[in-house]
């Protein structure tokens, strides 16, 4: 954790004086009416959540100090309803949608909430945060969480949170995400940084989850360089898969002075040469990240790595980056360009991971274009779809026939939708590009495409 900067404590302590001086916490006080909390939380809230926001956006492994000096008596309970939302989302979670490790921060809010002389009015505002962070985390934790608590009335409260219901894989993973959307315009993610190898082993994935999110984010991530450098300048860290990959994060996705950019070349292609088995398990973790679809790997990540990747080294690192780098420029319609993923791809095995890295590049390019294609704009599919052919051709490889498949019928489907007019022109166009184009393409049987362009019968309404 990260301490807060002064001029960040200075403005929250002036922030508390004011609430402390504020006539709506005087008459709170005096009658204690729900009414005047209200409206101490409407005046002060938004002005904490600025502050919040603005560290969060530039300072973000401050956001820990920040959330505990919240916690002080002084700011009375405000924005620690919020707060303890952000520490239930901030748990990184199993596939069984449990904490891989207990939430401590989510337990020292939630108990400065039941500590609070506000608890009555905060409770109102917690019952949601409080059901979802006991659905993640272990029985045991749980229970001696509410053991620690002297109020039997605070513990009896505790103890109704828990849900029966989330004891189910599929309710907790359906309970996870309806609560997730509520916080999807929150950038409340933080991380610390490792020093020593058993760091590395306790807290990468959580940092490594944390870049990831600042990077979907389109963040400032200056504040985070100089902890990136020592990070991949750390003897003890290098030729470990944990090191690999949060070096290719930051490699691929942090856009970097010359002289850190240096920094980092020296340090990659130095564990790049040492580390056993460093070829097989980057191109795993490259293909790991083609097929996420929240941080995908597009063409400016290809560059930023190829521009690390010092391409004198003799590996298959070096080509397949030469080839990426071609693609990119040139464009995956050039004809060159088709030639020399042909020369290339013949080289490895067909299954092979650094074959599937160049179908994963170039199905890239066909799923940004489709998708982003307006209903009017399908024309424009009919001529990339000539394309299928000399790809398909060159990888002879069904899972990327099926990728081409699902995406050209997700975006027929949405067609359909828009174009109802069977008689239209634009419908009959359609219909006879898909009737032709795609069972010469293997992607529907004639059956199939009498039954997309089958007229169904409305069912009369019984008198």
């Amino acid at each position: 954790m990260k301490a807060l900067s002064q001029e960040y404590v200075d403005q929250l302590n002036a922030l508390a004086e004011e609430v402390q001086e504020s006539e709506a916490l005087q008459q709170y006080l005096e009658e204690e009416e729900e009414e005047q909390y209200m409206q101490l939380k409407e005046m002060f809230e938004p002005r904490i959540y600025q502050i919040y926001e603005t560290v969060a956006n530039a300072h973000p492994l401050q956001l820990i100090a920040l959330e505990k000096m919240l916690l002080e008596p002084k700011f009375e309970g405000l924005f620690l309803p919020k707060t303890l939302g952000f520490t239930v989302l901030r748990g990184e979670i199993n596939e069984n949608y449990k904490y891989t490790r207990p939430q401590d921060h989510f337990k020292e809010v939630l108990l400065a909430i039941c500590n609070s002389a506000n608890f009555e009015l905060l409770r109102k505002r917690i019952g949601q945060s409080i059901q979802m962070g006991f659905a993640l985390s272990s029985d045991i934790w749980v229970t001696n969480l509410i053991n620690s608590i002297e109020n039997k009335r605070v513990r009896y409260f505790l103890q109704g949170q828990k849900l029966d219901r989330y004891r189910l894989l599929d309710e907790r993973k359906a309970g996870y995400i309806r609560y997730q959307r509520q916080f999807r315009n929150d950038n409340y993610m933080s991380a610390e940084f490792p020093e020593t190898y058993a760091d590395l082993k306790t807290l990468y994935s959580q940092l490594k989850r944390f870049m990831l999110y600042r990077v979907r984010g389109k963040y400032d991530n200056s504040s985070i360089i100089p902890h990136l450098r020592s990070f991949v300048e750390n003897e003890a860290f290098k030729n470990h898969r944990e090191y690999l990959e949060v070096a290719f994060i930051y490699a691929s996705f942090f856009d970097l002075e010359e002289e850190d950019h240096q920094h980092l070349a020296k340090h990659f292609n130095e564990v790049r040469q040492n580390m056993p088995e460093f070829q097989e398990q980057f191109l795993d973790y490259l293909l790991e990240l083609h097929f996420n679809n929240e941080v995908p790997i597009e063409p400016a990540a290809d560059k930023r790595m190829s521009a690390v990747m010092d391409h004198r080294i003799k590996d298959d690192l070096s080509p397949y980056y030469d080839l990426v780098d071609k693609i990119h420029d040139k464009g995956y319609m050039n004809e060159e360009v088709q030639e020399a993923v042909k020369q290339f791809y013949v080289r490895y095995e067909g299954l092979s991971v650094i074959n599937e890295c160049v179908r994963q590049t170039i199905y890239g390019y066909f799923d940004r274009f489709v998708s982003n294609l307006e209903v009017t704009d399908y024309p424009e599919l009919f001529e990339i779809s000539k394309l299928y052919p000399v790809y398909m051709a060159i990888f002879a490889n069904q899972q990327f026939n099926q990728q081409l498949k699902e995406l050209s019928l997700r975006y027929v489907r949405k067609l359909l939708k828009h174009y109802t007019d069977k008689r239209g022109k634009d419908y009959q166009d359609i219909k006879k590009f898909v009737s032709t184009t795609f069972q010469d393409f293997g992607f529907l049987k004639k059956k199939e495409v009498v039954e997309m362009f089958k007229t169904r019968r409305k069912r009369k309404k019984k008198a």
